[in-house]
């Protein structure tokens, strides 16, 4: 059997600029794979979830009744221990589990700035 004399460079030219478009595609054009994709969807996802929780973690903070003691013992606590000392608050808990959440605490504890905590908790001075 005999071939065209244009058939083996046409198909080597064919796969080379396959190769070429895919390298630039999956470099340059932001292509991805299934797994990547999916990866991607999961941290949004997971990032989404705990920006939704924030308001009931400050929620319950604000309608605990032993608020400012749990605030004190946060901010007593070094920079590092603060998102522990906020999980063993309860509020960084999602309805429905046992345990707190650590990136819902991380958030919740930048929410609630316990620094200023103590200044925002004094009433206001009568105006009249």
């Amino acid at each position: 059997m005999n071939s065209p004399e244009w058939l083996k460079p046409g198909l080597l030219g064919a796969v080379a600029g396959a190769a070429v478009i895919g390298i630039v595609g999956f470099t340059w054009g932001g292509w991805v794979t299934g797994g990547t994709a999916r990866e991607r969807a999961m941290a949004l996802a997971h990032d989404d979830v705990v920006a939704a929780m924030v308001p009931v973690c400050l929620d319950r903070a604000q309608s605990d009744p032993d608020r400012m003691a749990k605030i004190v013992g946060i901010r007593e606590a070094t920079t590092y221990r603060r998102r522990d000392a906020l999980m063993e608050t309860g509020w960084a808990t999602v309805p429905g589990r046992d345990a707190p959440d650590r990136d819902i605490a991380q958030a919740c504890l930048a929410a609630l700035d316990v620094d200023a905590a103590p200044a925002a908790a004094q009433p206001a001075a009568d105006q009249g």
